[in-house]
């Protein structure tokens, strides 16, 4: 078989394209921040082949502003002063549009008061009657497991589903490794 210039200058092109993705990938993964999240996994709907995980991940909202206070109800003591989170009082789900930024090893969400001035913000759904600290953003995060590697889901009673992330300055965060969580002990998955 003979390789045309032709030929052999596509494959120089397209293994140039590909290192850059990898390469822009693995310095975020050293320069921004990385934080675990608690994670909601379901059923994924892509029609690729493949074993993976869809996952929801939940965020603090806590500092977020939202839309409209008829949305929020903060407990009061008797005095008038706030008692707690805020929970959501909407009759319904609503979205709104955030930044995504690590605080206090936290995933935090915060309100974009303008996004038609910064389109580049995540969408967070709030959920009636949840807690200020347990939005979720909207888009799912894929986590590709082996084939043959054990699934974590379904979770069993008290286990929670945990992910590290690193967060990129613009994009939806980047998922890097799992783990179990139950009754305070961490067990990372490994898929080997």
């Amino acid at each position: 078989m003979k390789l045309s210039k032709t030929s052999v200058a596509l494959l120089v092109v397209q293994l140039a394209l590909v290192s850059s993705v990898a390469a822009k990938y693995l310095v975020q993964r050293w320069t921004c921040p990385r934080v675990w999240t608690r994670a909601v996994a379901y059923e994924p709907a892509l029609p690729m082949r493949g074993r993976y995980l869809s996952l929801q991940l939940v965020v603090d909202g806590c500092r977020s502003t939202l839309p409209s206070v008829k949305q929020a109800v903060v407990p009061r003591n008797f005095d008038g002063t706030a008692k707690g989170r805020f929970f959501i009082a909407a009759p319904q789900p609503f979205q709104f549009p955030a930044q995504l930024k690590v605080e206090g090893n936290k995933l935090m969400a915060i309100r974009i008061e303008d996004p038609v001035y910064n389109p580049a913000g995540t969408l967070v759904d709030a959920w009636p009657g949840s807690s200020c600290d347990a939005f979720r953003i909207h888009a799912p995060v894929d986590f590709y497991i082996a084939e043959h590697a054990a699934q974590p889901t379904p979770l069993k009673p008290g286990q929670e589903l945990w992910i590290e992330i690193t967060v990129p300055p613009n994009g939806p965060p980047r998922p890097i490794q799992l783990a179990l969580k139950q009754d305070g002990a961490w067990k990372p998955v490994a898929f080997q």
